[in-house]
C-alpha cells in the first residue's frame, strides 16, 4: 500500500506592511517633528519657519530647510507623512536599502525640501507670511515616482504620457488650491503652492542622475 503523499507546505504569507525603511524613516520623522512641535512653546520654533524676507533680508537661510518639521496641524501632518510614505517607497527600492541608498534618499529628499522653499521665496520676494509643512519636500517624492508609474525597476523616460499627465495634473491642482484661501488642516495658513510645484519638479529632474550616480556605486 503506497504511503499517502506529503502536503505541500503552506504558501508563505506576505507581509502586510513591508514599506522600505527609509521611506518609513521620513514618515515617523514628519510625524515625530510635530509631535515635538506640538509640546513646544510657539516662540521656540516659530523663528524657524519660512519667510521669504527673512531669507533674503536677513540671510535666514537655514529656514528653508528647517519648515520641513514644522506642520500647522495633525491634519496637515498626516497628510504629509501618508504621502510620504506612499510616493517615498518606489523611490526608496530604486535608491537601494542598504545604508548609502538610505542616504541618497534622505539628500534627495532634503534637495527636494530645500528647492521648493527657495521656488516659494523666489515667487514672493517681499512675503512675511509663514510657511511650515513638508509638502515640498513630499512633492519631490511625487515627481520622482511619476518616472516609476511604466518602469517599475527603473525609470522611464521624463517625456511620457504617464509622466507628462500626472505633471499637468499636479499643476492644476495646486493651480486651484491657489485660489483657496484656507484649506482644512492647516489651522487658518494659505497653502504654499508654488513650493508644492517647484518640489515636484525638483524631484522629476533630479532623480534620474542621482538613479544613474547610484547605479555605478
Amino acid at each position: 500500500m503506497s504511503e499517502p503523499a506529503a502536503e505541500a507546505p503552506p504558501p508563505a504569507r506576505e507581509p502586510i506592511f513591508n514599506a522600505p525603511w527609509p521611506a518609513m524613516a521620513v514618515t515617523l520623522l514628519i510625524v515625530a517633528s510635530f509631535a515635538v512641535q506640538e509640546r513646544l512653546p510657539e516662540e521656540v520654533w516659530a523663528p524657524y519657519v519660512l519667510r521669504p524676507v527673512a531669507v533674503l533680508q536677513l540671510g535666514r537661510w537655514e529656514t528653508l530647510l528647517t519648515p520641513l518639521v514644522l506642520h500647522g496641524g495633525w491634519i496637515h501632518t498626516l497628510m504629509n507623512a501618508a504621502a510620504a510614505l506612499a510616493f517615498g517607497a518606489p523611490v526608496a527600492r530604486l535608491l537601494g536599502l542598504k545604508v548609502g541608498g538610505a542616504l541618497a534618499f534622505l539628500g534627495f529628499y532634503l534637495a527636494c525640501g530645500l528647492l521648493s522653499s527657495l521656488g516659494y521665496v523666489m515667487a514672493h520676494p517681499g512675503s512675511l507670511d509663514p510657511v511650515v509643512g513638508a509638502s515640498g519636500a513630499v512633492s519631490g517624492l511625487m515627481g520622482a515616482a511619476s518616472r516609476l508609474i511604466d518602469r517599475r525597476s527603473w525609470l522611464g523616460p521624463i517625456i511620457s504620457r504617464s509622466t507628462v499627465s500626472m505633471a499637468v495634473a499636479w499643476v492644476v491642482v495646486n493651480l486651484i488650491i491657489g485660489f483657496v484661501p484656507v484649506m482644512p488642516g492647516t489651522d487658518g495658513a494659505g497653502i504654499a503652492w508654488e513650493a508644492h510645484v517647484a518640489g515636484y519638479f525638483a524631484g522629476l529632474l533630479l532623480i534620474g542622475p542621482l538613479a544613474r550616480a547610484m547605479r555605478r556605486t
